[in-house]
């Protein structure tokens, strides 16, 4: 979800409608002033300008676009990597429709594939290439039909649940009690909303590797055991198989800048301003109006405005008003950017590396796994045997390469590392990465041919292209609290106390949480910038 967080191409730096200093062509107010200009900020401004409210935002970095950025990492190198998010699940065709966007994404032919040893012998599951291709592969990894079938009933439920929720995303809040009678079936809900996911996957499936698959869903960006009471990894499972109705997950064409690149300019056409390297330091609100403090290479300066909408994480809107400071966050997960000269040869020769790493290449993932990598890393050591997924966005959108290196048959691989909370990285985040780093890529080295470090590209300093971040890392370069890609735990997507109608409520009337933090918010999806712009045109039209 994803979900980290541009330069799509040569045309855009990022930077996308210049700098603006002091007060922005001699104007203090605005109907609406974002503080923050990742993906929601950008598409709360686009929503409000082309409703015709004046807009400003205010981006602390020299770019807009936050995590969900693509960018060239290595030196010399024309490649474009999502660095930060990676994926597309969660964006409603509605945002990209009602603003014009020109995006697109790209749906991905193979599911996943996982690798294992079985009887002495290399072997694994593909799941992608049809129902025939699938039920041979569940069979010949599990001896039978009985995991394939019951996969089939598993998906099949998750499937009408994702058809009932993910349209409610983009509404005013619904009650527990109305999204449960929309659900309309309560075997799922008592599965995905009342007891741990972990109940249910063992119940469905026996297979180890099997259940190890499903559970991975529950746990990206989100350290939790199979049957952590507070259901956390069940609602990260839900976000993650109700995208788009479907709980497909795409591959953005261009990369994750190539969204923020379509939302900056929706926005600027619409009349909003765009103020980069301009850090928001304070809110005064009485209600009804406000004064954002912000600060520049010049100095401060004030921005009035009827409403505040924040696009950054709940600990962030809270040092910005001067309230309590939510509990702290943590995230749980290394991520890995790298550049091949070639895809690696794999031991399980009955599969094409193509089809491999086009999916979810997952890696350290069955059920047993997980569960002693999470109590691992609960006692405060790295995990023996790292868990992590693996993908290849160039198989199915090349277009992030330059043409030499289509030519010569460079690919990308995106590593997403799981059970690795911040808090094991504090006494000394590059040592621990480096070890970390090194482990993980040696659970892949067991399943290749061949070392993976012999298909790394090197960039023109003559550097291996890896490029790896933890949570404190991404603490550092994005200010996610504590590392964590949702700025906190996600929350279930029904109304509960202070959530307000549209799930953006803050104690302040006039200021609305659009980030990450809000009800319904995590991944790139864009839905509390819109919910958040609906409440401030909602509030406009009583």
């Amino acid at each position: 979800m994803a979900a980290l967080e541009g330069q799509h191409s040569g045309r855009h730096n990022g930077q996308h409608s210049g700098r603006h200093n002091g007060q922005h062509g001699g104007r203090r107010g605005y109907d609406a002033v974002i503080v923050g200009g990742g993906h929601n900020g950008l598409v709360a401004a686009a929503y409000l300008a082309r409703a015709g409210r004046s807009v400003l935002v205010l981006e602390r970095l020299e770019r807009t676009g936050g995590a969900a950025v693509s960018t060239r990492p290595f030196t010399g190198v024309d490649a474009r990597l999502s660095r930060y998010s990676y994926l597309v699940s969660l964006l409603p065709k509605k945002i990209v429709r009602d603003l014009g966007l020109d995006f697109r994404v790209r749906g991905r032919t193979i599911s996943s594939y996982t690798p294992v040893e079985r009887d002495g012998r290399p072997t694994g599951l593909l799941v992608g290439g049809g129902e025939r291709r699938n039920r041979d592969a569940f069979a010949r990894l599990t001896g039978g039909p009985r995991e394939y079938e019951a996969w089939q009933r598993f998906y099949a439920m998750t499937g009408r649940v994702a058809e009932r929720v993910f349209p409610t995303l983009t509404g005013p809040l619904p009650t527990r009690e109305e999204l449960r009678r929309r659900v309309d079936d309560e075997d799922a809900w008592r599965m995905l909303f009342e007891e741990p996911i972990g109940v249910a996957v063992e119940k469905h499936f026996a297979d180890d590797l099997v259940r190890g698959v499903v559970l991975t869903d529950a746990l990206i960006g989100t350290f939790a055991d199979a049957h952590d009471p507070s259901l956390k990894q069940n609602r990260c499972f839900l976000y993650h198989v109700i995208g788009g109705g479907t709980g497909a997950w795409d591959v953005p064409v261009g990369g994750m800048g190539a969204l923020t690149d379509a939302l900056a300019a929706a926005a600027r056409q619409a009349g909003a301003v765009l103020a980069t390297g301009h850090e928001a330091l304070r809110i005064a609100t009485d209600g009804r109006t406000a004064e954002v403090t912000y600060r520049t290479a010049d100095g401060e300066g004030v921005a009035e405005a009827r409403h505040v909408l924040v696009n950054a994480s709940p600990q962030a809107l809270a040092a910005l008003t001067g309230d309590t400071p939510p509990d702290p966050a943590e995230g749980a997960q290394l991520k890995v950017n790298m550049l091949l000269k070639r895809l690696p040869r794999l031991r399980d020769r009955s599969v094409d590396p193509r089809e491999a790493f086009a999916g979810t290449f997952h890696i350290a993932e069955g059920y047993e796994q997980l569960a002693t990598a999470h109590a691992q890393a609960a006692a405060g050591e790295l995990p023996t045997a790292p868990p992590s997924e693996i993908y290849c966005h160039s198989l199915t959108d090349p277009t992030i390469l330059g043409p030499d290196l289509v030519r010569q048959g460079y690919q990308t691989l995106t590593l997403f590392g799981l059970h690795t909370p911040a808090r094991l990285f504090e006494q000394d985040n590059d040592a621990v990465r480096a070890e970390l780093l090194r482990s993980t890529l040696a659970q892949l080295d067991a399943h290749l041919d061949e070392p993976l470090a012999d298909c790394l590209a090197v960039d023109a300093d003559g550097r291996p292209c890896l490029e790896a971040k933890t949570p404190l890392d991404l603490e550092r370069d994005l200010r996610l609290p504590g590392g964590n890609i949702f700025h906190r735990d996600l929350s279930w997507p029904y109304a509960d106390e202070g959530t307000g109608r549209w799930g953006v409520a803050t104690r302040h009337a006039n200021v609305l949480l659009c980030g990450a933090g809000a009800v319904r918010g995590g991944g790139v999806s864009g839905v509390p910038g819109h919910n958040a712009a609906m409440a401030v045109l909602e509030e406009g039209a009583d």
